[in-house]
């Protein structure tokens, strides 16, 4: 009988279908798809009476349905796979016995072997098809026209999902088995491993198997994976197989890190670690920064390696150091992250051994110095491995300083994520900080000068003691060696926890033996003996570390450390340690009473103290730079920072008030994310005390809340309101602390004037959220607030008016509501208290009184019936108390005498104070009675008209209901009509408040006329009316009067300018500048001709008039209230103001500027030829920072490209070097792309002549090397080098040309332009006292355009004489009559309230 052919494992399944030679099995007939049921049946019959070795007669079944696989029919392909399974199934459990018979035939032998190969051939295969089928049709679910072949193979994929892990799992059992017995005892044939292997490597491959329903198919997969290593010995080829799979599939790095960590726990597999590491480790850097998919995938299998066995990755970690040289960030940073594993999980303790530490400090060092990466994902990647080192409590105490130096140092990158993830570092250092829940350096600071002084104290007493030892060194070390004996016996013992640490042999005898006799003065016995030990091993032979040979070692260590504690005794440790902080240094010799150990425990307190202060004093220096990043355009940085601050606050620092108040304003962010943000903060910080009852948590809300308004601005308690308000509406603040509050204002509960005062401010911010809260307590806060103590201190009553003032509503109606807004009756005992005292206090000299008095006159026009009458009989009290004390002054003025506190005008004398009280009323109520007039009334007006129009409409309804198909073809003329009638009365009515304000507010018949004469003459004559605070009232009052009429403003604007340049007094220049900025508003055609005037402020020689003209101009320009034009410039030049304050406004103002289009962008231009005009005072390294600041705000390409060209234009204009330098600069800093850099060629005889300038070369130089960094074209790159070429050769021929014209040539070469020495980085600012013929009457613009358009030459300009340098005081001389065409009187009605005073 011949003997059956041997089945050879294929490479290629067309292989079996070719005769292979003699001996070989090769596939008879290949099957139609409809002779396959039926051969599979008869397989199946076959199986159950001969087993597994049916196949041998059947294989050409089932290869048929592997050959048709794609055509076949769903149930053929279940039914072969499902067969193939029981077969194999079958098989293995056989093969345990069949393998175990020593009478087994080689002929059945061979037969098993072909049925092994064939059965497993044709299961690999079936699993291979049906997973390349299931991996191609996951791809084509999204494709919505394939929905017939989406439901197919969703009924075939189930199958095999199901199936998937039993076979995987029935693979495994036959790979244990003792398989190589079936090979006659040799090795198991590398293809039949290969064919297991090929299938686990081709799920592998589908992308769907990270997915956490698979988790138990890869865990067979990896188990099965681990048999073919284990048991057939694979290693090598599975490295590189992993290897080329993490280069093409990323997916699969979590599954092979999560397999070779089960490998080498499970299985032993240690080595197949580093193996893998080792590959990875020889990839050439240059390649892998070329491969970005093959890198991502490396990277994420070495980090979550790290994870899984970091001792191991440890053990191979030397051979992935050369990667962090390497250009990929991507696998810097995998290596970073397994090095923090490792110190997270390995290297972390006080317990290590010194080659540990020192592997330790290696890798620390390595990181600190990524934190610098030239890669900002690198320093960001670095910064979260620190934060979890520190969190995780890896980070030794030596490195606090060093690393949290290094994260306060990144808090100054230009990266976001660097810096957001700095700001985290520095959270996870103050939560995780070992020295104190409470970090203030300035409560450290007494501590440790007590602490340093006492230790001093103890070296001091120990010093004179320590010359003359009363015991020999002999019996010292007798006393000594029962616990030297000790421990040294330990050396030779398992290590123990707690074990103290070891310290390394020197290099030198002499080092070592220092260092081992000052451990044993220290009396640190083990550590001695431990570097005995190794130094005997080290300097064998050398004195004194000889040993007698191989006696007992512990008998040796004790000779040496005998010879070397009784030989360095006498004599030594008698200086005094170099510095305080270093107790390893103290080797002073202390007597009984004194015991070493004590100064030891001293200077260890000392060292733990002077490091909490150097912590808290870094965490203090990285508060004054995480502050300012408040106001980034990062959301999430703007969050960090918030969230550290309320960290801080939770830790005591006391500038953390600081940050919490600097957050205030972001409350009104437009970025919901930022201001839930601050809610949460002050949620966290005030509504979540510790306290356990009510009262107690009330108490403490109040006590913090109260201690943020100390010394706040208006505008911060403003934002406080609006957090305030948020939480009241949301029932977040409970009734005990309005209980509180209410007990704290009426003095129920004792407290302070200031917290008094608070409790009213928080009373009113609560009542914004909750009006009722006030309006059911009206009469308590009148009653307590107005009562009689109220003269006491004018604060308090003060804040109750404020407080009462959120009853009003708004005045103006909203849309669709024509409810009447909330007023009180005029008798009611409000506006009597009031009124009351206002009069009382008018008399009296108090400072807060003003304050107080224009808190009470707003209130009466906003609640009042009638308030013009109230305000009225106030004026009228008040002047008669004036009058009244100007006759007692007069009867008394022959014994009294003149005083320097009064002032006279010859007749008759006033205490300046009732004078100054006298004028702020005045100016109050003028102010107070217009915006009445112009809100209150004009809205009052407006809703009567609107329900008697909708009166009116319904009526006409009614009429009309039945006629209504007749007029079908009128009501939209009559809508119109009707439209048309409601915008002229809106007309009229404005006309009607406007006619009021021009002809009867300020005629004789109203009180306010008879003031306005005091008020002009205190303007007019500056002199004898000296008193500061008077001449800033008059000023105020001055302008409030100008906003009541046009007629009035008109004849008054030449004064008002006047004196805002005229005068002396810082507050009455900006008072005057705030009183134009309204008037500019209401006025824009009068003020219009003197806007240069206003401009002139920002050179203010006072930083407080600059800071408000700043302001000021801010809102004019971005209101569109004053034309820019050139004079623009001058708020550029607040960018290099000597005072922050100043600067921040004029970088908020062109932050401003840039988001409204392209403003910042048109007028860039007239800005850089007015800085860099040699009569401006800017110095060139200011008009650079100008510039740097300006021309960030260009980001658009066509911007840049059309700036290049205009600046390349101004070559041609320019006068000076100097302005060569500054525009060659200006285009130093554009980003220049492609088309820029043609604009640059097209342009480059603009400039050419200029080159000879090593500053103008050296930044067209910077232009080109910006561009190629950028990575471009190589078409571009070639035109960046014929640029270069051509700024090389100009250069080059200017030099000529300069040498010779400096050697030969009488034609001189242009001076260059005079520098100014570098004093101050800013202009010198403008003198206060300007000449009067500088000041001349601006042309308004109604007359500009009148003579444009009849082309007449201009007419000159009228010189304005300063009124207070006329020689005749009198009224009619003192008004400033213009000699030119009346100005246009349009008004614009008040939509702001009036300017604030400043005092």
């Amino acid at each position: 009988m011949a003997a059956a052919p041997e089945f050879h494992l294929p490479l290629a399944a067309a292989d079996l279908l070719r005769d292979g030679g003699p001996g070989r099995y090769v596939v008879q007939e290949v099957l139609a798809v409809r002779d396959l049921p039926p051969a599979l049946a008869a397989f199946r019959a076959a199986s159950r009476a001969r087993g597994a070795l049916a196949v041998l007669e059947h294989f050409d079944c089932v290869y048929s349905v592997l050959h048709h696989f794609r055509t076949v029919g769903t149930a053929v392909k279940e039914d072969a796979l499902e067969l193939m399974m029981h077969v194999v199934s079958h098989h293995s459990n056989e093969l345990p016995t069949i393998l175990s018979d020593s009478g087994l035939s080689p002929a059945d032998r061979a037969a098993h072997l072909n049925a092994l190969k064939m059965n497993c051939y044709l299961l690999t295969g079936l699993m291979d098809a049906f997973e390349m089928e299931t991996c191609k049709n996951s791809c084509s679910e999204a494709d919505p026209g394939r929905k017939n072949r989406k439901n197919h193979a969703k009924t075939s994929a189930s199958l095999w999902e199901e199936e998937r892990e039993p076979l995987l799992r029935l693979l495994t059992r036959l790979l244990q088995l003792d398989l190589h017995q079936l090979w006659g005892g040799l090795v198991v044939e590398e293809e039949f491993v290969s064919l297991m292997m090929g299938s686990c490597y081709r799920i592998l491959e589908n992308p769907s198997i990270g997915l956490q329903r698979y988790r138990l198919t890869r865990e067979a997969v990896t188990h099965l994976l681990a048999a073919a290593l284990l048991h057939c010995d694979r290693m090598f080829g599975a490295t590189l197989k992993i290897t080329q799979m993490l280069q093409h599939f990323e997916h699969v790095a979590p599954v092979f890190a999560q397999a070779v960590s089960l490998w080498a726990k499970e299985y032993g597999l240690k080595s197949l670690v580093g193996e893998l590491l080792r590959e990875i480790g020889q990839k050439c850097p240059q390649d892998l920064a070329r491969e970005a998919s093959g890198v991502k995938g490396y990277a994420t299998f070495v980090s979550e390696l790290a994870e899984q066995i970091p001792a191991l990755v440890l053990s191979n970690m030397s051979v992935l150091l050369p990667h962090l040289d390497g250009e990929s960030y991507t696998m810097r940073n995998a290596i970073l992250a397994a090095m923090a594993e490792v110190l997270v999980q390995v290297l972390n303790g006080d317990q290590l051994e010194e080659a540990a530490r020192g592997t330790q400090d290696k890798f620390l060092s390595m990181l600190q110095a990524h934190v610098c990466d030239v890669h900002s994902f690198v320093r960001s990647r670095v910064l979260q491995l620190f934060t979890r080192i520190v969190q995780c409590k890896a980070l030794p105490l030596t490195q606090f300083q060093a690393v949290l130096s290094l994260a306060v140092g990144r808090l100054k990158d230009k990266s976001v994520l660097v810096v957001k993830n700095a700001v985290q570092l520095l959270a996870a250092f103050l939560s995780n900080n070992p020295f104190s829940s409470k970090l203030s350096w300035t409560d450290l600071d007494e501590p440790l000068k007590k602490e340093v002084e006492k230790l001093k104290e103890m070296r001091d007493r120990s010093r004179p003691r320590a010359v003359a030892p009363v015991i020999a060194p002999e019996e010292e070390w007798e006393a000594m060696l029962p616990e030297v004996r000790a421990a040294t016996q330990q050396l030779f013992q398992p290590l123990q926890e707690g074990e103290e640490e070891v310290l390394e042999v020197e290099e030198t005898v002499e080092r070592t033996v220092e260092q081992i006799t000052g451990l044993l003065k220290k009396l640190n016995y083990k550590s001695a003996a431990r570097l005995t030990q190794k130094a005997l091993c080290r300097f064998q032979g050398k004195e004194p570390f000889v040993g007698p040979g191989e006696e007992n070692e512990e008998a040796t260590i004790l000779g040496v450390l005998k010879r070397l504690y009784t030989g360095s005794c006498p004599g030594e440790n008698s200086e005094d340690p170099p510095h305080d902080n270093s107790s390893d240094k103290i080797e002073e010799v202390v007597q009984e009473e004194q015991p070493q150990t004590e100064l030891v425990k001293q200077e260890m307190l000392v060292h733990y103290l002077q490091d909490a202060y150097n912590f808290s004093v870094k965490i203090t220096e990285a508060l004054n730079l995480i502050s300012k990043m408040m106001y980034e355009n990062s959301v999430s940085v703007v969050q960090e920072a918030i969230e550290f601050f309320v960290r801080v606050s939770q830790f005591g620092v006391p500038q953390a008030l600081l940050g919490v108040r600097r957050m205030l304003p972001l409350i009104w962010s437009k970025e919901p994310g930022i201001k839930e943000a601050v809610l949460n903060a002050y949620r966290q910080l005030y509504l979540s005390p510790s306290e356990d009852s009510e009262r107690a948590k009330a108490q403490a809300l109040v006590r913090n809340l109260s201690l943020i308004m100390v010394d706040a601005s208006l505008g911060m308690l403003q934002c406080l309101e609006e957090i305030i308000s948020e939480f009241v509406q949301k029932d977040e603040i409970k009734p005990a602390v309005t209980q509180l509050l209410w007990e704290r204002f009426t003095e129920k509960s004792p407290c302070s004037a200031l917290e008094r005062r608070a409790a009213v401010m928080l009373l009113g911010m609560m009542a914004r959220g909750k009006p009722e809260i006030i309006g059911t307590n009206l009469d308590i806060l009148v009653t307590v607030g107005l009562s009689e103590k109220a003269c006491e201190d004018y604060r308090l009553p003060q804040e109750v008016c404020n407080v009462i003032s959120k009853l009003a509503s708004n005045p103006k109606p909203a849309l669709g509501k024509n409810s009447a807004p909330f007023r009180l009756p005029q008798n009611h005992m409000l506006f009597a208290c009031l009124s009351e005292t206002v009069s009382k206090g008018f008399a009296q000299p108090s400072s807060h009184w003003i304050p107080f008095m224009e808190a009470a006159v707003t209130l009466i026009y906003q609640l009042a019936e009638g308030a013009e009458e109230i305000c009225a009989d106030i004026l009228h009290v008040c002047s008669q108390q004036a009058l009244e004390k100007l006759q007692e002054d007069d009867e008394q003025k022959a014994d009294a005498g003149d005083s320097p506190h009064k002032v006279s005008d010859g007749s008759g004398s006033l205490s300046t104070f009732l004078l100054l009280h006298l004028v702020a009323l005045v100016g109050q109520v003028a102010l107070q009675q217009v915006a009445y007039l112009e809100v209150s009334v004009s809205a009052e007006l407006c809703r009567c008209r609107l329900l008697k129009e909708e009166k009116t409409k319904k009526q006409s309804h009614t009429s009309t209901k039945k006629q209504r198909p007749q007029s079908t073809g009128n009501e939209s003329t009559m809508e119109e009509e009707l439209g048309l009638v409601g915008a002229t009365a809106d007309d009229t009515e404005a006309e009607l408040i406007r006619s009021i304000c021009e002809t009867e507010l300020l005629d004789g018949k109203h009180l306010l006329s008879a003031f306005v004469p005091l008020v002009l003459k205190i303007c007019n004559n500056p002199g004898p009316h000296s008193d500061s605070a008077l001449s800033a009232a008059a000023a105020l009052t001055l302008g409030k009067l100008c906003m009541i009429s046009s007629e009035f403003c008109d004849s008054h604007l030449r004064l008002l300018f006047t004196m805002m340049e005229k005068s002396p007094l810082p507050d009455v220049r900006s008072n005057l500048i705030i009183a134009a900025g309204d008037l500019a508003i209401r006025f824009p055609n009068l003020v219009e001709p003197w806007t240069s005037h206003l401009y002139a402020r920002l050179r203010d020689p006072c930083p407080s008039v600059r800071q408000t003209a700043g302001l000021v101009m801010t809102h004019l320009i971005l209101k569109d209230m004053v034309k820019v034009k050139g004079q623009v410039s001058e708020m550029a030049a607040l960018l290099i103001d000597p005072e922050e304050a100043i600067v921040a406004v004029a970088q908020n103002f062109f932050g401003e500027l840039a988001s409204k289009g392209n403003a910042v962008y048109n007028l860039l231009p007239d800005i850089i030829s007015h800085l860099s005009d040699p009569n401006s005072s800017i110095e060139e390294e200011s008009f650079h920072t100008i510039m740097r600041h300006l021309f960030s705000y260009i980001t658009k390409d066509k911007q840049t490209e059309s700036l290049v060209e205009k600046l390349c234009q101004r070559f041609r204009t320019a006068r000076t070097e100097r302005q060569y330098r500054d525009l060659s600069h200006c285009l130093a800093l554009l980003p220049v792309s492609e088309r820029g850099l043609h604009k640059l060629q097209d342009n480059y005889d603009c400039f050419a002549d200029k080159l000879q300038d090593p500053a103008v070369y050296n930044c067209f130089q910077t232009v080109l090397a910006r561009f190629r960094r950028a990575g471009v074209k190589p078409e571009a790159k070639a035109l960046a080098e014929e640029l270069e070429q051509k700024l090389s050769a100009s250069q080059k021929r200017g030099l000529d040309s300069t040498e010779t014209c400096q050697d030969g040539s009488q034609t001189p070469m242009p001076a260059p332009a005079k520098q100014k020495p570098i004093g101050s980085s800013r202009r010198q600012p403008l003198s206060p006292a300007n000449s009067d013929n500088d000041f001349v009457t601006p042309p308004s613009r109604i007359l500009q355009n009148h003579k444009r358009a009849q082309k007449r030459p201009p007419r000159k300009k009228t010189v304005i004489t300063f009124s207070s340098d006329e020689e005749n005081n009198s009224e009619d001389e003192l008004l400033a009559e213009l000699r030119e065409e009346e100005t246009p009187t349009k008004t614009t009605p008040i939509t702001r309230s009036s300017a604030r005073r400043r005092r």
